[in-house]
């Protein structure tokens, strides 16, 4: 039978190459964004037998329940939730810092992750088992300059993450954070307002991490015998021996 895998943040990106991974390894996959065209165009490439999508915007509880309590009783049987959702908006000094970047990335980063974790999480509790995997950052183990309020709401994804293993532990639920260095994903669009020069002179120089070696390393820790939990994995460019150091040709 093949198990069933959430994943927030699925149209794009580490999200979207996690499903496309799971669906070749026989998992079928509930994709969750806030970009239908994206979502539907998934599900028909895929077909509505391996593929469930969900459009809702992780930041609103009130959707969050909404749209996961209305997935049909065999949907509901997950066994895998990869809270992938996530951004940074704005790169600068905290004194001069925009409160609505703020607001948007403590709303999806922190408050997203645990909204649809407390659904999902309940469910695994019933049935005694799943596992949850946390798309966390290097900048939740580090700090760079210019990444204040990004880097706190990746060090409290790496918090949470820990706290959710001792708590689920006992229902036999696994928990694992997955922190990558510089991939080169939409993240750096959406933190210069979809400058896409300014963004693509991010990766220059050096070899950065795709989504397809994040996906890897999921699968990697959701495929382990069932007493065996990955706890933490960091993930980096070769390149970049620390968060904001990058060698570059």
């Amino acid at each position: 039978m093949s198990k069933i895998a959430l994943i927030t943040g699925g149209t794009s990106g580490i999200g979207l190459a996690t499903a496309k991974l799971l669906l070749e390894n026989d998992y079928k996959v509930i994709v969750t964004g806030r970009r239908a065209e994206r979502l539907l165009q998934f599900q028909e490439e895929i077909g509505s037998d391996k593929v469930y999508t969900l459009c809702f915007d992780v930041r609103s509880d009130e959707e969050v329940n909404f749209a996961l309590n209305s997935l049909p009783a065999e949907w509901k049987n997950i066994d895998v939730l990869v809270n992938n959702a996530g951004l940074a908006w704005g790169l600068g000094q905290f004194f001069n810092g925009n409160t609505t970047h703020w607001d948007t990335m403590i709303d999806t980063n922190i408050k997203g992750l645990l909204y649809v974790s407390k659904v999902v999480a309940n469910w695994m509790k019933d049935k005694k088992s799943g596992h949850i995997v946390n798309i966390g950052s290097i900048a939740g183990k580090d700090v760079y300059m210019n990444g204040n309020v990004y880097c706190a709401t990746k060090h409290a994804v790496d918090a949470l993450t820990r706290a959710m293993r001792i708590e689920l532990a006992e229902f036999k639920v696994k928990v694992t954070g997955i922190h990558p260095g510089a991939v080169e994903t939409e993240f750096s669009e959406v933190r210069f307002d979809g400058d896409k020069d300014r963004a693509k002179k991010v990766y220059e120089g050096f070899e950065n991490l795709i989504a397809d070696d994040i996906a890897d390393a999921v699968y990697y820790a959701v495929s382990r015998p069932a007493h065996v939990n990955i706890n933490d994995l960091v993930i980096m460019p070769t390149a970049q021996p620390a968060a904001g150091v990058i060698h570059r040709n």
